[in-house]
């Protein structure tokens, strides 16, 4: 993964670069789905804070849990889920856009006084596509997605996962290079913020570093 390539996966579609890595240890809790699903989810999550070097926690001082699983069948469920408006500002326009963009994903994050990520809200309408994903190809690419503050585009092309093994035995893995990049982003000697671009060439330097 070149320079280039990493200064993308942070450049959101405003042409602006903009990363941000959890400053807190990360509290999740699900919303929605059945045990068996929520030991899933805290598996997958677990596994990428570990790569990072970062931290799990049993409550976030501020929020009770900081990294939020929503699931529905509908967005309109949204708007009859009491006191999400707190959490979520512009609820009903948000829900209204959703709906006409017959979204699938929805991810909302807040941000400490150093600009890194306290809390993270995720939405996930299961129906489609999404609903036939196996449960822990889903909890593995959400897990990935909710650690960083990536680019808007940087999966829209290409998942985070890939597959090993063969035909009758094949396992969904995290990508090595996204792997490397996530490890990368957690480096101590690194702000938890950036805007400039060329943080892009301070994050490839870690990644190689890590490769050596």
């Amino acid at each position: 993964m070149d320079p280039a390539r990493i200064e993308a996966m942070f450049t959101r579609s405003d042409g602006a670069y903009t990363f941000a890595r959890w400053n807190r240890p990360v509290v999740p809790v699900l919303f929605g789905v059945e045990d068996q699903t929520v030991s899933t989810f805290k598996g997958a999550i677990e596994a990428i804070v570990t790569l990072a070097g970062h931290e799990m926690a049993d409550t976030d001082p501020e929020l009770g849990a900081n990294m939020m699983f929503f699931f529905l069948r509908e967005w309109q469920e949204l708007r009859d889920t009491p006191n999400l408006d707190r959490l979520i500002p512009d609820l009903a326009p948000l829900t209204d856009r959703l709906e006409a963009a017959d979204a699938t994903h929805y991810r909302a994050f807040r941000f400490d006084e150093a600009g890194g990520i306290r809390a993270a809200f995720i939405f996930l309408r299961v129906t489609g596509a999404v609903a036939e994903l196996p449960a822990d190809t889903l909890a593995l690419a959400e897990a990935t997605q909710a650690m960083l503050l990536w680019s808007d585009r940087a999966f829209a092309e290409s998942s985070p996962l890939g597959q090993l093994g063969e035909e009758g035995r094949v396992s969904t893995i995290l990508k090595p290079e996204i792997a490397g990049l996530i490890r990368a982003a957690y480096d101590p000697v690194l702000p938890p913020s950036a805007t400039d671009p060329s943080h892009a060439l301070r994050l490839y330097a870690r990644l190689a570093a890590g490769q050596a």
